[in-house]
């Protein structure tokens, strides 16, 4: 994808986009450096699950998972993310993620082991909620300890 020319007009010239991610939110399902990603238009309303790219009105390009649809939106969280995102509509929606490729393989969205991994994600929020909120706990009261000279 050329430097001076958005997402939304590859999508609109090609159809798809396929480039390579940056960030980490979306860990381990997608790792910055390591997986290529095929963006299509989307097909009408999202649904639970699918992992959309959006552009939110900061201008800020975002790929994350929709975890519940509203009638008038979505509420959208990045896999390796706790905060839940509110007032993301149609409006805001680019693309949605098709593919995956990994080491020169796609990997099927259609496979057990990733609808497993979806339903964890998606279903299993309140878990993944609470082990972060621990770490994070364990993090603050034993934090680093200072090396002694």
């Amino acid at each position: 994808m050329s430097n001076t020319s958005s997402f939304e007009e590859q999508l609109a010239l090609h159809g798809r986009i396929i480039y390579k991610n940056v960030g980490d939110s979306m860990m381990p399902l997608i790792k910055e450096g390591r997986d290529v990603l095929i963006i299509e238009s989307p097909k009408g309303r999202l649904k639970k699950g699918d992992v959309p790219l959006y552009k939110r009105d900061s201008g800020q390009y975002v790929l994350h998972r929709v975890h519940k649809v509203l009638p008038d939106g979505y509420i959208i969280c990045g896999d390796n993310r706790i905060f839940r995102e509110r007032g993301i509509c149609d409006r805001h929606v680019i693309g949605v993620l098709t593919g995956i490729i990994r080491e020169g393989r796609e990997i099927s969205f259609d496979t057990l082991s990733y609808k497993l991994y979806r339903f964890a994600v998606c279903d299993l929020y309140f878990i993944r909620f609470t082990v972060f909120k621990i770490k994070a706990l364990f993090r603050l009261i034993f934090g680093k300890k200072r090396k002694k000279k």
